[in-house]
């Protein structure tokens, strides 16, 4: 089956592959070939291919996962491949967000902490086989 992420500024992976493991708003999800047609909202979180029997990770930060007639495609407004990620930057990142949401003098959007620690979590958990 063909596989695509898209984002609005690049195309972040288009090949062949044999899995897709994702995350959808009402938990995570998995596509083989012969799938029947879905589409699902997108958390934030790790998305998995497997490719003639190697894994590849990349964050998706929310976005649309769509399946139908052996091709699927997911679109986002960010993607990285788990290999690109900068792991320093994402645990400082997760630390600065964590900070925020327990400083209780603060003036913060927990909405917006809690997404940054989920972004930064999933950039974290990508990079797991880096």
């Amino acid at each position: 089956m063909h596989f695509k992420i898209i984002t609005h500024e690049k195309v972040v992976f288009d090949e062949d592959v044999d899995e897709i493991y994702t995350k959808s708003t009402d938990g995570e999800f998995g596509v083989l070939k012969g799938h029947v047609p879905v589409m699902a909202a997108l958390d934030i979180g790790v998305t998995k291919v497997v490719q003639n029997g190697e894994e590849k990770f990349f964050t998706t930060m929310g976005g649309v996962f769509q399946f139908k007639d052996e091709e699927a495609i997911i679109l986002t407004t960010t993607a990285e491949r788990g290999e690109d990620i900068d792991i320093t930057r994402a645990k400082e990142a997760l630390k600065r967000a964590k900070a925020r949401l327990e400083d209780k003098d603060a003036e913060i959007d927990a909405k917006r902490a809690e997404a940054a620690v989920a972004r930064a979590m999933a950039r974290l958990k990508a990079t797991l086989n880096k």
